[in-house]
């Protein structure tokens, strides 16, 4: 994974949209806007915070723009600032030209797939990301329950009652109320979050300089603070919490010092350190708990023994550095994504090639979940779209949710009911919800 200094620079120069005509100034800032560190125009903001409002279901079928863009208002049809969009968007590369060698290789999927429909889009709950490469900063833990970052906060959104709250803050100083070996009890100052991952009642933050927070959310304060490593390259890349072979909880991190550490939440201790030749971006753990799909720094991924961290069998096809992998509930189906815009497909029972390529349309692949039933599969891209597979019609067909925004993270909902997407904008930054279409439907208002 790049470093800070190369990711703030990259941020803040190649993905501005501001670059579009003039005239599509509203409210004296340009949509689409990304910078999502200057102050100077707080006083603008608030007002159009509040003339921008969020959209129900029932005003989207009555023809609302579902982020409130006033398109009415702008010198730019949608259609045409797609356009823009698609010719203009950068996609960032570590191997040159990547995006361009996996045409050959991608499934035609059929577009047009209706498996969630648009529910509503939230503006108070302002997501955003610190790093541009790390997307997996919105959890979802009930279809009514979603966690997510908002600058230097961990907030809870109820869709149900409309209300957000604070769990908690890492601008100032945030140490553990419990005494555990190994937690380092004078805690942390103005953590910088990368990562998150939110299970149950169990929330995880990863931070810049290796910092793992755990807060047991049925429980008052920090109950365990510890950093992975002192090395200057230490920035904690993914979280995943699960269940260990004897029922404790565990998570795993992955670090850009090469490592995988496994941490016992029962004990809280770490019981597993495994080192690879590349920085790790992401890891997934097989249902059954014996393999970990492995990707990072390397075009080639690995798929690993979870007691030992050996190599199990190498994964070769992409073309970049991979940010994100998943598995499928059946336990031999999961997928990687990758900075060559692609998702591949994989069946653990037969690594020679992917099952299926997966094309995006802007960028890399940064994001992947597949529903608890398996049914679906969501593939985020860096910003504007996520796509929904149908998986048990071997990935023919798709939903194409179509946006503006760079995306912060996707996130079923454990029952499958709902899907959450994560908007990071400077004007219009937002929380969508979409619900699961079933042969019912509910009132909406």
């Amino acid at each position: 994974m790049s470093n800070q200094e190369e990711e703030m620079d990259y941020a803040n120069a190649d993905y501005e949209m501001g670059e579009f005509e003039e005239d599509m100034y509203f409210a004296g800032r340009i949509m689409g806007d990304t910078e999502s560190e200057d102050d100077d125009d707080d006083d603008e903001h608030d007002y159009l915070d509040n003339k921008i409002t969020d959209t129900s279901a029932a005003e989207a079928r009555k023809g609302k723009d579902i982020q409130g863009i006033p398109w009415d208002r702008l010198s730019i049809s949608r259609k045409k600032y797609r356009q823009t969009r698609l010719d203009q968007y950068k996609n960032y590369e570590n191997i040159p030209q990547s995006g361009e060698g996996t045409e050959k290789e991608c499934k035609l999927t059929r577009k047009g797939g209706v498996y969630y429909e648009f529910w509503q889009n939230t503006r108070s709950v302002k997501s955003t990301i610190l790093h541009f490469q790390l997307r997996n900063l919105v959890w979802s833990t009930s279809k009514h329950d979603v966690y997510l970052m908002s600058h230097y906060s961990i907030i809870h959104w109820s869709s149900l009652s409309s209300k957000k709250t604070e769990v908690l803050n890492v601008s100032g100083h945030v140490a553990p109320s419990e005494k555990h070996p190994g937690s380092l009890l004078e805690g942390f100052s103005q953590t910088q979050v990368s990562t998150l991952a939110v299970r149950d009642n169990l929330l995880i933050a990863g931070g810049f300089q290796g910092e793992l927070i755990c807060k047991y959310l049925d429980r008052p304060g920090v109950s365990f603070c510890t950093r992975t490593t002192y090395d200057d390259n230490a920035i904690t890349n993914a979280i995943e919490i699960y269940d260990g072979p004897s029922g404790a909880i565990h998570f795993t991190a992955s670090n850009n010092d090469c490592g995988v550490r496994d941490f016992d939440m029962e004990r809280f201790q770490l019981v597993n350190h495994f080192s690879y030749p590349w920085p790790v971006n992401h890891t997934s753990l097989s249902p059954d708990s014996k393999i970990i799909a492995i990707v990072g720094d390397n075009p080639d991924g690995m798929l690993v023994d979870s007691q030992t961290g050996k190599t199990i069998a190498p994964l070769h096809g992409h073309l970049d550095f991979s940010f994100a992998s998943a598995w499928h509930p059946n336990g031999y189906i999961f997928a990687t994504g990758n900075q060559d815009k692609t998702c591949r497909v994989w069946d653990a029972r037969n690594l020679s090639k992917s099952v299926a390529v997966l094309k995006g349309n802007l960028g890399a692949i940064r994001s992947i979940r597949f529903t608890s039933d398996g049914q679906f599969m969501a593939m985020a891209e860096p910003a504007d779209f996520v796509h929904v597979y149908d998986v048990k019609n071997c990935y023919d067909k798709e939903q194409e949710i179509d946006f503006f925004g760079e995306i912060s993270g996707v996130s079923f909902s454990p029952d499958t009911d709902s899907l959450f997407i994560g908007v990071w904008d400077r004007t219009y930054g937002s929380l969508l919800q979409y619900n699961r279409c079933r042969n019912y439907s509910y009132l909406d208002f």
